[in-house]
């Protein structure tokens, strides 16, 4: 097992191109922090969570599953898959991330030799590890808020022979007690960038984080932080997803109900928002807004102020808009798609943000270009 392990860590270090973190993924045993079980989502089964375990496979399958370039999710909605009995149905709420994803982060963040690293979501440890094995463990400090989690990933990275500053708590709070750091690199997406963190960022430092919202849609932020406590920079191109950090995820929606509100025409087709920088700028626009689709009709809802917008075809081959509410959901998108189409419909990286004690704005193009408040 230790010489096709080894075997297929060195392939995969071979597969990610990256020669700072290339030694690293050669020698970090990626199946101890994935214990004796896995969950693989099998559609077929009406879109359940099925167990893959271990026990239950030739080793040299289960190696092979381990050492692909793929997420292996670990939990869902709470449950561990060592302790899941059978599938399960759910959402993820643990994995490990794509060892590929996990470098171009690290590499994103520009995390060296001599950086103090934060990171939040300290998930199975396999990220924690590398940059231990990179860093070395004083460097390295993480935080994982699910209790079960952490106790797990502690006992993979102590087995794997690392010694990290290991937290149990919120990550959106930091780690004050081994501030300021280098480098904060985030494993979960945020809505917005919590305070604590600039504040915990040595002056030139950096954040590395996914940013979500109640669209579900996603950027990669890369932030400086400034002499006067402000963090600001460009959105990168990386197309990625994490899972959303807990205390950020939306509401749950409102049932949807058709034919409710004032009607107009609108020249917004709403399919660019399958578009994801449509649905990017959709979100910047409307931030308490969640979408649907259903019957050819798109639906924005704002479960905080019962506001709604319905946007359906017309018989005209145009499209109608009904909305209901005291917030004009897609008026504000309608201006906002507007605004993007008028640069050129740019990607996320063409988007920044700026980030202060009293406000965190995304902006177009540059810092004086049109801008969108996030809502802190």
């Amino acid at each position: 097992m230790t010489d096709m392990a080894a075997m297929l860590r060195l392939e995969l270090a071979g597969k990610t191109g990256s020669d700072g973190w290339g030694k690293a993924l050669d020698m970090v045993p990626r199946e101890r922090f994935l214990g004796d079980a896995i969950f693989q989502f099998d559609e077929a089964r009406g879109g359940l969570w099925r167990l893959a375990r271990r026990v239950d496979l030739p080793q040299h399958e289960w190696l092979a599953l381990v050492y692909a370039d793929v997420t292996l999710v670990t939990q869902v909605d709470g449950v561990m898959a060592g302790d899941a009995t059978g599938a399960v149905a759910g959402s993820p709420t643990s994995s490990s991330t794509r060892p590929s994803l996990v470098v171009r982060m690290l590499e994103a963040a520009g995390i060296q030799e001599g950086d103090k690293v934060l990171e939040i979501g300290t998930g199975t440890g396999y990220s924690t590890a590398l940059m231990c094995q990179r860093l070395g463990n004083k460097a390295v400090c993480s935080i994982e808020y699910d209790p079960v989690v952490a106790g797990r990933a502690r006992d993979a990275i102590t087995s794997a022979g690392y010694a990290p500053t290991l937290v149990e708590g919120d990550g959106l709070l930091g780690y004050a007690e081994k501030a300021p750091y280098d480098r904060l690199i985030s494993t979960c997406a945020v809505r917005t960038i919590p305070q604590a963190w600039p504040e915990q960022i040595r002056v030139g430092g950096t954040i590395t984080t996914p940013m979500s919202g109640w669209m579900h849609e996603t950027a990669f932020a890369h932030l400086t932080v400034m002499e006067d406590g402000s963090a600001t920079g460009r959105l990168l191109a990386d197309d990625l997803y994490f899972m959303t950090a807990r205390a950020h995820v939306p509401p749950q929606r409102p049932p949807l109900v058709k034919g409710i509100g004032d009607a107009r025409d609108t020249e917004v087709d709403p399919a660019i928002l399958e578009h994801r920088t449509g649905l990017w700028v959709a979100q910047l626009a409307a931030p308490q807004a969640q979408i649907a689709w259903g019957e050819n009709v798109t639906f924005l809802v704002d479960a905080g102020t019962g506001s709604r917008a319905e946007i359906r075809p017309d018989a005209a081959g145009g499209w109608t808009v009904l909305q209901h509410g005291p917030v004009r959901l897609w008026d504000a998108v309608e201006e906002a798609i507007g605004t993007w189409q008028s640069a050129g419909s740019p990607h996320q990286s063409g988007f920044g943000l700026t980030v202060t004690r009293e406000s965190q704005r995304v902006w177009l193009g540059d810092p004086d270009g049109p801008s969108w408040y996030l809502p802190v």
